[in-house]
């Protein structure tokens, strides 16, 4: 074969393989695995929280006069302690009370380490370099089931002057790492179950369909049935001899091709514009005009002639400038555009972040856009 023909014939292959490529990206391109999509019933994490003190502070503390739960706090610690000082004119300025939070992972054992973020709740200008007293963290139910204790690390910090300061970002704010360790523990026990929820992490029902059918394929019977867009029932099989975990971790790995509505979120004031892939536009005609009006205001000394009985005074001088901005072009979206389509329309028009949430505001107004529009 001459090299002619091994070139055609391996510009025929690449083209084929790019081509088989492009196919496979396009069937798969939303395909997700069920555990990225669902959350299982009963696997979830809790919300704990506590109140203690923050000390070794640089008298950066609260102060009692306006924080008085923070003297009695270190009044009632130091009581247990076999300290009295009740009724004695206390000035601590190294101490804080703080608010204490962490999230207790599902299946966390006893002993297991979790962070915890510290928050000032008084006055306190700066916890740097302050360390968490023993902070008991309960949970809804009023249980204890974690302590917390250890070194703050703040990312902030505030530096003052005598005629001025600076503080970069919260330093009333930190976090301790591993601070905290379980003592109790949450009874959950899945391998027993005969049955478990599934729950979307976004309801939908083609969605749920499409899982409830990848699951019977792949376990070859009917074991899991969609109850509502974002609820499906699953039942272990009575020939399964696995426990519900293993059941669980067989089918959490399959891969569904998730359906998405068509959505349009705005954050106003961020200006920030997410477009969904399945947003349409009906025919409609688009144009944008802007009026920009520019107030400027100059201070002038006016004064008297010499040898005059007059005053020196100062006068203002107003300019105002109007600008009617580039001419918006009248541009036409065709029935069924996509998003591609929109964006470089929009393009066109030469638009800012602003615009372009008007324009979508006004067509789902219209009735034009065929998507739902959210609004942060």
């Amino acid at each position: 074969m001459t090299r002619t023909g091994v070139n055609n014939v391996i510009t025929v292959l690449s083209s084929l393989i790019l081509g088989l490529v492009l196919l496979f990206s396009s069937s798969f391109a939303n395909a997700q695995r069920i555990k990225d999509i669902v959350q299982v019933e009963g696997v979830r994490s809790n919300q704990l929280i506590g109140y203690g003190l923050v000390v070794g502070l640089n008298g950066t503390g609260d102060t009692v006069q306006n924080a008085p739960f923070t003297r009695q706090s270190i009044e009632a610690m130091l009581e247990r302690m076999g300290v009295n000082i009740r009724g004695e004119n206390m000035r601590p300025g190294n101490v804080a009370a703080v608010m204490v939070t962490a999230e207790l992972p599902p299946f966390a054992r006893v002993g297991t380490e979790v962070d915890v973020a510290v928050s000032s709740f008084g006055d306190a200008k700066d916890l740097t370099g302050g360390t968490l007293l023993v902070t008991p963290l309960l949970s809804a139910d009023g249980d204890v089931y974690a302590v917390a204790a250890g070194s703050i690390a703040v990312a902030g910090f505030t530096a003052e002057g005598e005629s001025g300061s600076i503080t970069q970002g919260v330093p009333t704010a930190g976090r301790i790492a591993n601070g905290a360790i379980v003592e109790k523990e949450i009874n959950f026990e899945m391998n027993d179950m005969l049955s478990i929820r599934l729950s979307l992490n976004n309801p939908d029902f083609t969605t749920a369909r499409r899982i409830a059918e990848a699951i019977n394929e792949a376990m070859g019977q009917t074991v899991a049935t969609p109850m509502d867009p974002s609820t499906i029932q699953l039942i272990r099989p009575m020939d399964y001899t696995k426990p519900m975990f293993d059941l669980i971790a067989d089918i959490e790995s399959l891969s569904v091709d998730i359906d998405l509505p068509a959505r349009v979120v705005i954050d106003d004031r961020s200006g920030v514009i997410v477009i969904g892939s399945r947003v349409r536009i009906a025919p409609v005609a688009v144009a944008l005009g802007s009026l920009n009006i520019k107030v400027t205001e100059t201070e002038q000394v006016s004064q008297p002639a010499p040898l005059s009985d007059g005053e020196t005074t100062t006068t203002t001088q107003s300019s105002i400038q109007v600008d009617t901005g580039k001419v918006g072009n009248l541009t036409v979206l065709d029935t069924g555009v996509t998003l591609q389509d929109l964006v470089d329309a929009m393009n066109a028009l030469e638009l800012a972040p602003r615009d372009v949430i008007s324009i979508l505001q006004a067509l789902k107004v219209s009735g034009a856009l065929q998507a739902e529009l959210e609004v942060m």
